[in-house]
């Protein structure tokens, strides 16, 4: 193993959890959340749902198979769900310094200084998952070598993410009868894919961007996953309302979810801990369905908010959260989980399917 500087992760509440350094070696602070999937930390690290925040991998080892090659297809990177790393620094137990994989081109550590993003390796990572169950989610600090111990502290959940990691220009994929425009929130590339392999044109527009005001033509409004809190992207939100009042089906997925529910004039809450896994289950409202389902969210709906026209679809078996609403009679729907995974199971990707169904009525 080189030899590593020495690095420390210190909470708010001034619990410090000391390793070594094997990224980026740069002073960070952010939010402290940890994900309990077992594999697909290159598409986990690219996610914008993690914008900001300080990820802690529970599964103690980390890098055995490197890192792939940035190949594209449909325009859209292969193995990774957005451009870059989007998480601020990385936890984990025990890092794997030698790497095999028949499709990797780099290490992670390499990936990681490239990206100039700090990691630490040698966290008690399962002391440190306790305490943000116990404690629920806290801001933190990455000091290496000394440096960094005065870091002010931000909270990020008080900025507009969302448009951080929005894309910044209007974007076409695939072709076919049917276009759905996705509201790109932090939008999973993976999303996308699961769109265009269903035959229908993707048109990807900013968090921002008015389709009702540029006279855009589409078949349904999709909005994607995204960072942060969702009651700040209210521009998003109205454009929610605009779809629903000309009663265009409307879609989601993740912060999707919390922005529907909100242009419908529900509320949302920040959980004490999150969901950021892959065997998260989530059964569908009235049957004994169980879909098991890979997520990342820190915020969720309130179901006892939703208006008398809605209904909830899903909830999570675990803790009974929201997992998912849907109109009585109209054509709106969402899941707060993510069925196009990456990581994770398909299980539920057979509910693009069903979204798609309202689009090709």
């Amino acid at each position: 193993m080189p030899e590593l500087l020495r690095a420390s992760l210190v909470l708010e509440n001034g619990f410090s959890f000391d390793g070594y350094s094997f990224g980026y070696d740069k002073p960070v602070n952010g939010e402290v959340v940890f994900n309990t999937g077992m594999v697909g930390y290159p598409q986990t690290l690219t996610d914008p749902s993690y914008k900001e925040q300080i990820l802690c991998l529970t599964y103690p080892l980390i890098g055995n198979y490197g890192v792939p090659g940035k190949k594209t297809k449909n325009g859209l990177i292969e193995h990774f769900e957005s451009e870059k790393i989007q998480i601020k620094a990385l936890l984990v137990s025990d890092y794997s310094f030698e790497y095999n994989h028949y499709d990797s081109v780099k290490s992670l550590q390499q990936w990681l200084k490239e990206e100039k993003i700090p990691a630490i390796t040698g966290i008690n990572t399962r002391e440190l998952t306790q305490v943000l169950r116990e404690k629920g989610v806290m801001l933190g600090k990455i000091v290496i070598n000394g440096k960094g111990k005065n870091q002010k502290l931000s909270d990020p959940n008080k900025k507009n993410l969302v448009e951080k990691v929005s894309s910044d220009k209007v974007q076409e994929f695939g072709s076919g009868s049917k276009t759905i425009a996705v509201v790109d929130c932090g939008a999973k590339n993976n999303i996308i894919r699961s769109l265009i392999q269903r035959n229908v044109k993707v048109l990807r527009i900013p968090w921002n961007y008015d389709l009702f005001e540029k006279n855009e033509s589409f078949d349904a409004l999709f909005f994607s996953n995204g960072p942060g809190d969702p009651t700040l992207v209210k521009k998003t939100i109205d454009l929610a309302k605009k779809s629903m009042e000309s009663n265009y089906p409307t879609l989601g997925i993740c912060l999707g979810n919390q922005i529907l529910a909100l242009a419908a004039g529900a509320k949302t809450y920040k959980l004490k801990y999150g969901h950021r896994s892959q065997n998260q289950p989530c059964v569908l409202k009235g049957t004994k369905t169980c879909y098991i389902t890979s997520q990342n969210h820190g915020f969720a709906v309130d179901s006892k908010s939703l208006p008398k026209n809605w209904n909830e679809w899903f909830y999570n078996a675990n803790d009974n959260s929201n997992e998912g609403i849907k109109h009585k009679t109209k054509p709106f729907m969402s899941v707060q989980f993510h069925p196009e995974a990456m990581p994770g199971p398909f299980d539920a990707n057979s509910l693009f399917d069903l979204m798609l169904k309202e689009v090709k009525k």
